[in-house]
Order: structure tokens, then C-alpha cells, then sequence
């Protein structure tokens, strides 16, 4: 009897051994993905419009825009509040017991007030207080720090800092034949917008903020003058290039290293940090509060951007998984309030794109060194662009090949001449020609 007991407890222990040891084995290789970091770029809410035009029947600020021009209004402030709820369950498995803590989630915006506001709101439907965290049993609200800094020092998120070589290739793009091509096409178009409007039209920008002051306007229901029944129409020409304005930062290679490349290298810099397990603080969530312009210039840098103007309270979504022992991103765009997301198609990469793959795609709008130095120009161009000229390095190249090769070509010239002369001299020695 003694002995049946020891077997059947020995084959029991063989038996949990062996289940424990399974289980091991099946969480060290799992087929199902685990999302380990997450970056959200949002827009912000609903907003007033940027500024009015000189012709425009509501262009009195006090009077119609009772928050200001630019200002988040309440609709926009609602708007971020259901996306902070969405990111809530979106990311439910980052965020542990759900509240908020400085170690695992980090906050950014623009310096801008729109954009601040409505990070406020996304934290607010982010980390509705509970049990410790109420501090006011009224008002069921916590303070969440938003982390910015002056637009004029920000080449990350807001891309304001002064860049020479930026600001030279934009000068190279505006003055090349696509571009001049484009804006002399629509000429007439201009004219008209600029005798009925009263402003003047020199770039898509200026196309651009017309026409968002006039969307806004009928979204508010006012009601528009009866010139824009001849140009303000769904798929307009007056709406393809404000449309096309989206493109226009990030339209060159270059352009695109010097405007989003910084925030896609803050990124891909974070992901290799978390695999690596050197990312201090360890967070597992990064969000952006910014604008139209900063999606439209991520997606268009990778070749993914679809004309149109991404909506308020849009979010881009960049995130990291692991399975087994790999690693790989994928990114998906909200632009609308659905909630079953599908991965974007990357470029050459897939749905699911390993950091490496991606830097290698990627390579040419990635910085690698810092950006005093990508955008520093070479002193002789710092010259020519201070003096207002715009010379291309193949021209430059041939101006001092020119340079260096003028004197040499004086001396031969000289030589050639002075041989020639001595000729003379001695062909009439007999007269007594000398040639001194």
C-alpha cells in the first residue's frame, strides 16, 4: 500500500512538472503579438477660423467668434474628450490599473493654444480620476502635465524652428517648373478669388487658409457670399489645391528630412530604446497634441498621404509589437470615430514593418546628425542666400572651375602671344630688330 502511495505522488509530480514546464514553453512562443509602446499623433478639435479676409461678411472677431480666432471651441473640446476615451480602451493593456502615473505615459504639444487645450481634454477622457486620484468628489478631473516648448525652439513636433537649408529648398521647389506650372494653370482662379475676396494670392498656403475660412464658416452655418457659388464647390479646383497645400512641406526629399524627419526619428529613437530596455522612463505610451499639417506631413513623407484634410480629433497611431523574440510597427490612421482600425500598407514594408526594414526604407528623410547640423548651408551659400541669390552646387562647382582656370588660361594665352612675338624678332634680325 505504502509503495502504490509513493508511485501515484511521484507520477502526480511528474505530471505538474511537465504541465508547468508546457505552459512555459508556450508563453516564451505565443502567436499572438503583444503591443508593448504606442506613439499617437492627434490633431486637434473643432477651431474657429485661423483669420478672416477682407471682404468676408463675418470677419467681425468679437462679434461672431466669441472664442477668438484659432481658439478650440466646445464642440472641439468634446471632441478630444472621446478621443481620450477611445485611447483609454485602445490602449488598455499599457496602461495597467488605468490611472495616470509619470512613468508610463508622456504628454506633448505644440505651443499653440488649440493644440494645448485639446491635449487637456484627450487627458481628461484618458484618466477620469478614481478611487485615490478623486480629489474632488464634484468634479471628477485630474491635472495632467502637457510638456511643450516655444514654437520658434520646436523642430519636432511643430517644425518652427528656422532651418537654412529648409527654407533654401522650399525657395528651389516654389521657383521649379511643377510648381509655377501649377500656380500659372490657376491663374484665373486667383484673379477671382483675389477681386471678390480682396486678398492677394501668391501661394497655395494663401489658397489653403481662404478656403478653411470659408469651410468653417458654412460648418457654422453662416451663410456665404454669392461669389463662392462659382469656386467653392466639392471637388473644385478651389478645393484640389487647398488640398494640395498638405503636400507642399514635405514634397522633396529633403524637405521632408528637415520638416517630419526629426519627429520620425524621435520615434523610431523611442522603439529601439523600449526593445533595447533602455528607455528611461520605461513608458508605454507617447502622445502628440498637433495639427492637420503634422498627419498630413507624416503620411505624405512615407508615401502614404490621400488628398483631403484630415479631420478634427484625427489620430495617427504608431505602434510597436513584439512576438517571440522579434519586433515589429505598425501604423493606422482614425480619421473618422471608427474604432476597428486596419493597419496601413507600408511602402515596400507591409502591415507589419521591422524598425530596421523601415530605417532602411526610410533612410533618406531620417537626420542623422543633429539639427543645427542638417540645417547649417555651406558659408558660401550662407553668402549668396543673404545677398538674396539661389545657385545650385552644379553651378557654384563651375563658377570656381572657372575662377581657378582664368588665370592659368591668361598666363597660356600670354605665353603663346610672347613666343609668337619673339618669332617676329628674330625673322627680322637682319634689319636689326630686337625683340626686348
Amino acid at each position: 500500500m505504502f509503495w502504490k502511495i509513493v508511485v501515484v505522488l511521484f507520477s502526480v509530480f511528474v505530471f505538474s512538472t511537465a504541465k508547468s514546464s508546457i505552459r512555459r514553453n508556450q508563453s516564451a512562443y505565443s502567436d499572438e503579438p503583444q503591443l508593448i509602446f504606442a506613439h499617437v499623433i492627434h490633431r486637434h478639435g473643432d477651431r474657429n477660423p485661423i483669420r478672416s479676409y477682407p471682404n468676408d461678411p463675418w470677419k467681425d472677431e468679437e462679434q461672431f467668434w466669441e472664442e477668438g480666432f484659432g481658439q478650440l471651441t466646445n464642440i472641439g473640446i468634446n471632441q478630444e474628450y472621446e478621443l481620450g476615451t477611445y485611447l483609454r480602451k485602445r490602449y488598455a493593456s499599457l496602461l495597467g490599473d488605468g490611472g495616470y502615473s509619470n512613468d508610463n505615459v508622456y504628454i506633448q504639444s505644440t505651443d499653440v493654444d488649440r493644440t494645448l487645450n485639446s491635449a487637456q481634454a484627450v487627458a481628461a477622457g484618458l484618466f477620469p480620476p478614481e478611487n485615490d486620484q478623486i480629489w474632488n468628489a464634484d468634479l471628477l478631473w485630474q491635472p495632467i502635465p502637457i510638456h511643450t516648448i516655444p514654437k520658434e525652439m520646436d523642430h519636432v513636433l511643430y517644425a518652427g524652428r528656422p532651418c537654412s537649408r529648409y527654407q533654401r529648398a522650399m525657395r528651389k521647389h516654389l521657383q521649379s517648373l511643377e510648381y509655377t506650372t501649377l500656380m500659372a494653370k490657376h491663374k484665373q482662379l486667383f484673379d477671382y478669388l483675389q477681386e471678390n475676396a480682396g486678398i492677394q494670392i501668391h501661394s497655395l498656403d494663401d489658397v489653403d487658409i481662404l478656403y478653411n475660412t470659408l469651410w468653417i464658416e458654412q460648418l457654422k452655418e453662416k451663410s456665404l457670399p454669392f461669389w463662392t457659388d462659382e469656386v467653392f464647390l466639392p471637388g473644385s479646383d478651389f478645393e484640389m489645391l487647398a488640398y494640395l497645400n498638405f503636400r507642399l512641406a514635405t514634397n522633396t526629399t529633403e524637405m521632408a528630412r528637415l520638416t517630419v524627419g526629426f519627429l520620425i526619428r524621435d520615434i523610431l529613437d523611442r522603439f529601439s530604446s523600449k526593445i533595447e530596455s533602455t528607455l528611461l522612463p520605461n513608458r508605454s505610451l507617447h502622445i502628440y497634441s498637433a495639427h492637420d499639417s503634422t498627419i498630413a506631413n507624416f503620411l505624405n513623407a512615407i508615401g502614404l498621404f490621400e488628398l483631403h484634410n484630415p479631420p478634427y480629433a484625427s489620430s495617427l497611431h504608431i505602434e510597436l509589437y513584439k512576438l517571440n523574440a522579434d519586433h515589429y510597427m505598425q501604423i493606422f490612421y482614425r480619421n473618422s470615430s471608427d474604432e476597428n482600425l486596419q493597419p496601413l500598407e507600408i511602402p515596400l514594408c507591409g502591415q507589419n514593418c521591422s524598425l530596421e526594414m523601415f530605417r532602411s526604407i526610410y533612410s533618406e528623410i531620417i537626420p542623422t546628425e543633429t539639427f543645427e547640423e542638417e540645417c547649417e548651408l555651406p558659408f558660401y551659400l550662407e553668402i549668396l542666400e543673404g545677398s538674396n541669390i539661389c545657385i545650385s552646387n552644379e553651378w557654384f562647382v563651375s563658377i570656381m572651375c572657372f575662377v581657378v582656370m582664368l588665370p592659368i588660361m591668361i598666363i597660356v594665352l600670354w605665353r603663346v602671344s610672347s613666343s609668337k612675338r619673339g618669332n617676329i624678332a628674330l625673322e627680322n634680325d637682319n634689319n636689326n630688330m630686337k625683340y626686348l
